[in-house]
């Protein structure tokens, strides 16, 4: 079977079913974490990861175990053939209660399985396309792409040169808009 007609056989309904939980938790940027959801996985496609059922289900719920704790994660095991994977994956992940951030990240680089990589690499493409200064500080964007930079970059150095390269780039523009606004600032600054 060609990657295409095994992308036409893969069964997402009963995980889109599964991810309308996350509809209820909004986000910064606007919208809720089930859009970001649907984000994360296109791409995923858009990086033709068409055979990886375990990954493209799993980009629908990745962040449902850190918002919705509550999540019965036996649902989704029995699901299919593919749920108990899918399960490893999101708990794979997903931030672990007491870890901070940078914790979570050195743990998911330093332990983290090629689909964990693949799938923080694809979430992290969405996020930076969603870091707007209008919704977040100078200074947490700025944190957000030495993060990025630090834990992010060397995960797609691993699995992926397409994914290193969008990141690459997207943490460049994100800075360059970052020092534009800076100068902004000096510039009209009072006595200027």
């Amino acid at each position: 079977m060609t990657a295409l007609e095994t992308l036409k056989n893969l069964v997402l309904a009963p995980y889109i079913l599964k991810a309308t939980a996350l509809i209820s938790v909004q986000r910064d940027v606007g919208g809720n974490q089930f859009r970001h959801s649907f984000s994360t996985l296109g791409i995923l496609l858009d990086y033709k990861f068409f055979t990886n059922s375990v990954l493209l289900k799993a980009s629908l719920l990745h962040d449902l175990f850190e918002d919705l704790p509550e999540t019965q994660m036996d649902e989704i095991r029995w699901i299919d053939s593919d749920g108990s994977a899918v399960v490893e994956l999101v708990l794979e992940v997903t931030r672990r209660k007491g870890e901070t951030k940078q914790q979570y990240l050195e743990r998911l680089l330093e332990n983290g399985s090629f689909n964990a990589h693949l799938l923080k690499c694809a979430d992290r493409i969405s996020n930076l396309t969603d870091l707007h200064r209008d919704t977040q500080s100078e200074q947490k964007i700025s944190d957000y792409l030495d993060q990025t930079e630090k834990y992010v970059i060397p995960m797609a150095r691993r699995v992926n040169p397409d994914m290193l390269k969008e990141l690459t780039d997207l943490v460049a523009r994100r800075r360059r808009i970052l020092r534009m606004l800076e100068a902004d600032q000096r510039n009209n600054a009072p006595g200027s």
